[in-house]
């Protein structure tokens, strides 16, 4: 009987003091990031995907596809991020946090070109969910 109260004191002891601190607060992490492919070609920069682009960070992967190495920036209300060169057939991998707002991402090259390239535009929108739900997760 009296190894039973004492395994049962254990057990409420150990339950209270599981309980933690009040001052313990679970705040939110940063959405997931997201990760776009875009392509430079003579003509255009294209980007994927165009739909459902909340607000949050952003992984970026341009590949040049044309004969000429190109400066990569990106453009916004409130940001001009040059993101570096990508010689040709090669790729820049670059990581930016947006808020809501519209983006060109631009490809320049140091000598002039016969045709302005096209910029990709992106409309990001409201800011995506947090990623506490998320398993995997840093």
């Amino acid at each position: 009987m009296g190894g039973r109260v004492l395994a049962t004191a254990a057990v409420v002891a150990a339950l209270v003091a599981g309980c933690g601190d009040e001052d313990f607060t679970r705040e939110a992490r940063a959405p997931v990031r997201m990760e776009l492919s875009g392509v430079i070609q003579k003509d255009v920069v294209t980007v994927s995907p165009l739909r459902d682009l909340g607000a949050g960070p952003f992984e970026f992967t341009i590949s040049n596809q044309t004969d000429e190495p190109h400066t990569v920036t990106l453009e916004g209300e409130r940001v001009k991020f040059e993101a570096g060169s990508v010689d040709p057939t090669d790729t820049l991998t670059f990581r930016q946090t947006l808020e809501p707002g519209s983006y060109e991402i631009r490809a320049g090259s140091e000598q002039a070109v016969p045709k302005e390239i096209k910029p990709a535009v992106l409309d990001v929108g409201a800011e995506r969910a947090d990623s506490n739900s998320d398993l995997m997760q840093p």
